[in-house]
C-alpha cells in the first residue's frame, strides 16, 4: 500500500479503456470527493470524466467546460451530482474561489481539470489524477487526506489500478 500521497499507476491502452477505468473510479466516489486532474491537451481528462460521470450515474452529455468554466450534472440515480470544472483559463485560486464551489462541494463529486496547484486546498482530502500519453495512457493516482488514506479507500484504489 502506498504511503500518504503515494502514487499508484495504471496503463490504459485505448480511449475506451480510459472511459471504462473512469466508470470504475466513479463507482467508488461519494459526495464531497474532490479530484484534481492533470495532463497535457488531449491526454484524456474529459474522457476520464465522462467515465466518472457514467460510474456516478449523472445526466450528460459530459463535455469540456473550458468556455463555461464549470458545469453541474445532476444525479439520475439518487447519488451525488457531478461538478465538472476546467481551471485552464483561471488565473489562480482567487478566481477558482469566485466560482463558489464551496456551496456544492460537500453534496457533489467535484472534478477539476487543470486544477493542480489551485484546487487541492478546496478540501482536506482529494485525489490527484495525472494522465500522460496519447495512444496508450499512463494514469497516476494518489490519494491525500483522511478520506483516501483510510484503509478501505486505499484498498479500493489498489483494486482499481490492478484492474487496469
Amino acid at each position: 500500500m502506498p504511503p500518504e500521497g503515494g502514487c499508484r499507476q495504471a496503463r490504459l491502452p485505448t480511449v475506451d479503456d480510459t472511459h471504462a477505468w473512469g466508470a470504475r473510479l466513479g463507482a467508488l466516489l461519494r459526495a464531497g470527493d474532490l479530484l484534481v486532474l492533470t495532463g497535457d491537451l488531449g491526454a484524456g481528462k474529459t474522457t476520464l470524466t465522462q467515465g466518472i460521470a457514467e460510474g456516478l450515474g449523472v445526466r450528460g452529455p459530459i463535455t469540456s467546460p473550458t468556455f463555461v468554466i464549470a458545469r453541474e450534472h445532476p444525479s439520475l440515480v439518487g447519488g451525488p451530482d457531478l461538478v465538472h470544472v476546467d481551471a485552464y483559463r483561471l488565473g489562480g485560486f482567487a478566481e477558482l474561489e469566485d466560482l463558489d464551489l464551496d456551496a456544492s462541494l460537500e453534496e457533489a463529486v467535484t472534478v477539476v481539470e487543470w486544477g493542480h496547484g489551485v484546487a487541492e486546498t478546496l478540501s482536506e482530502s482529494h485525489l490527484d489524477v495525472t494522465l500522460r500519453g496519447y495512444e496508450t495512457r499512463t494514469v497516476d493516482i494518489a490519494g491525500h487526506g483522511p478520506r483516501w488514506t483510510a484503509p478501505a479507500a486505499s484498498a479500493a484504489l489498489d483494486d482499481l489500478v490492478s484492474l487496469a
